[in-house]
């Protein structure tokens, strides 16, 4: 009988302006919990156990504070980490407008070119007071090479087919699905960086007889 495979911990960041939904769209996905009056100060590390491709992660998923364009980058947040959650609200063009000065800071710091990350809408539910259209989200996120997503923390009846949901406890459990899923995407782009490249051709050898 094979033993179990032993996965390292995949360490995630939630980085973005404040007041953006990052710490509802982090207790959401870890306790199934929604607070408006929520407002953490300092970043705040949780663990979670994500199932992707039938194979449980053990994740760390650092929830941060907030950032604007004067920010530095903590060490801790660009050092042993394998993916950015990288979050704005759909109701704010500010905070959109920071995710690619939150992705220039990433690797400006880490010296990459490039990293594993999705860009997520937040405050999908509040589609009346939008001022980023997710057409905008989707260029972003081809132009920097991540994923893409919008989410909410709240009751959201017009989400689409959703393959991924953890609990039922709040009142939209599509909401949920969706928050599940904007993690389950950064993970498959961990694990892309991850895979290992393809064999190369064998050359034809000659021998002299």
């Amino acid at each position: 009988m094979r033993s179990p495979v032993t996965l390292n911990t995949r360490k995630i960041v939630v980085l973005g302006s404040r007041s953006v939904g990052k710490s509802s769209l982090v207790k959401q996905l870890t306790d199934g919990n929604f607070s408006e009056l929520y407002y953490p100060t300092t970043d705040t590390t949780v663990s979670k156990t994500i199932m992707y491709n039938g194979i449980e992660y053990p994740c760390e998923i650092i929830d941060t504070a907030g950032q604007d364009e004067f920010s530095q980058l903590k060490s801790q947040h660009a050092i042993g980490i394998h993916g950015y959650v990288l979050v704005y609200s759909i109701t704010s063009r500010a905070s959109f407008n920071m995710i690619q000065i939150i992705y220039d800071k990433i690797l400006n710091y880490s010296g990459l070119s490039e990293i594993a990350a999705i860009i997520v809408g937040s405050k999908a539910d509040l589609n009346m007071d939008r001022q980023v259209d997710s057409k905008d989200g989707q260029e972003l996120a081809l132009r920097n090479k991540t994923a893409w997503i919008e989410a909410s923390a709240l009751r959201n009846e017009n989400v689409g087919e959703l393959r991924f949901y953890f609990v039922q406890e709040f009142n939209s459990r599509d909401d949920l699905r969706q928050l599940a899923k904007a993690f389950e995407l950064c993970l498959a782009e961990i694990e892309k960086g991850n895979a290992p490249p393809p064999p190369s051709p064998r050359k034809p050898s000659c021998r002299i007889m």
